[in-house]
């Protein structure tokens, strides 16, 4: 009886011996102990890929993860890195600041990935840097922004404000006229953007003479173009972000202002953004960015040849596409400099780091984990491209808090 007992006892050890087995091998991201379980989770990488695929902001992000994928992709075709290939973990932030956070937490604790990518508003920017900093995480952040930020758990390859918003300003004031009319969505980016342009504009001779908000998401601004109307600004300077854009172009055509009777500068609206608005609500409006599609480098040629072979002869690149697609190499490159991916040494490898990007040769700021880049004001064209019109001459040297500005002191606090 006892010899009975104990076949018996063998019998349901091997079969849940065979069944555990299976299921540790049919996992490669579970918290088992199968070997081979570790073993495939040994051959990759994982990064965080965490945008707005859904929401007011997807007219914009989504584009930026496929970016991001396609870069990816491409490190991964020519060996990977460090001998292992890259794997993505996307999450949504579904246009909501909270929800970055709750997904930036899942992907750091939970997924263990090695590097994020990810956000595009400065809410959303702002909502995951302290969960970056308490978890020792690294975000690469591709789109300009309002500055006066400075994370060691942040990469920004996106334009600090004297990388885009400033040069704009003066560019204005000197060939478009002094009155400005602000308008921008009612979150971080816009209004900070806007105390710097104020003081700005009390230095250099400018004069505000309205200043507007409006909801993410807001559709309705025939208010806002009445308004317009009745203060006669020389510029409307404009962050509003996402989709509302679409609504502020269409009902400024519809109202029959066009860029010959106003000069409009945006700063969140690019290619991406001109195919949702239609070409024929924005022509000969302006813009102010680091990239173009247009952009005459040789490196541009080909990213913008491989990005239509991926994603269709009718997609567009942009600046937060390009600075997404660069984040990766430039994560890439320090992981393989630092031969790790250890945060502390991928900083480290960080520090002074030159790419060949589309936009031109960039260069990591070791001081403040921002880039060199070029700044460049276009106009936007019939069909939805953006023509250069002005440009630096070099790469201009991030500067976050806007030191080197003597009108600028004090803005940071």
């Amino acid at each position: 009886m006892k010899k009975k007992w104990l076949a018996l006892g063998l019998s349901i050890s091997i079969a849940l011996s065979a069944l555990l087995g299976g299921c540790g091998s049919s996992s490669t991201s579970g918290s088992g102990d199968s070997s081979s379980a570790q073993q495939a989770a040994g051959d990759t990488i994982k990064v965080g890929i965490l945008h707005s695929l859904s929401g007011t902001m997807a007219i914009s992000e989504v584009s930026v993860k496929d970016a991001e994928m396609m870069a990816i992709e491409e490190i991964n075709a020519s060996g990977g890195v460090l001998g292992k290939k890259i794997e993505p973990v996307i999450e949504d932030g579904a246009s909501d600041w909270p929800k970055f956070a709750e997904k930036a937490k899942k992907l750091l604790q939970n997924d263990k990935v090695a590097t994020v990518f990810g956000c595009w508003t400065s809410a959303s920017r702002k909502a995951v840097l302290p969960v970056f900093e308490e978890n020792n995480g690294l975000l690469w952040y591709p789109v300009q922004y309002e500055g006066m930020e400075s994370s060691p758990n942040i990469f920004y390859s996106g334009a600090a404000p004297n990388q885009q918003i400033v040069p704009a300003v003066e560019w204005l004031l000197q060939n478009k006229g002094k009155k400005f009319f602000l308008l921008g969505s009612d979150y971080v980016f816009p209004r900070t953007a806007n105390k710097i342009i104020k003081a700005q504009l009390a230095a250099q001779g400018g004069e505000l003479i309205a200043e507007e908000y409006t909801p993410l998401g807001h559709t309705d601004y025939s208010t806002i173009v009445n308004k317009i109307k009745a203060a006669k600004p020389d510029v409307v300077f404009n962050t509003l972000n996402g989709d509302s854009n679409v609504a502020f172009f269409k009902e400024l055509k519809a109202s029959g202002i066009t860029a010959k009777d106003l000069t409009t500068c945006s700063v969140s609206v690019a290619e991406e953004e001109i195919r949702g608005i239609g070409a024929d609500n924005m022509v000969g409006h302006l813009v102010s960015w680091n990239y173009y599609q247009t952009t005459d480098t040789p490196e541009n040629k080909t990213f913008v040849e491989k990005y239509k072979a991926k994603y269709g002869a009718d997609r567009v690149t942009d600046d937060p596409i390009e600075a997404a697609y660069i984040n990766v190499y430039l994560w890439a490159e320090a992981v393989k400099k630092a031969g790790s991916t250890e945060v502390a040494k991928v900083k480290e490898a960080a520090k002074g780091l030159e790419f060949k990007a589309p936009e031109g040769t960039v260069k990591i700021e070791g001081e403040n984990q921002h880039i060199w880049k070029p700044v460049r004001i276009g106009e936007v064209q019939p069909d939805g491209l953006i023509k250069e019109i002005w440009s630096t001459a070099e790469s201009v040297k991030p500067d976050p808090y806007l030191k080197s500005y003597d009108w600028a002191k004090g803005l940071s606090n």
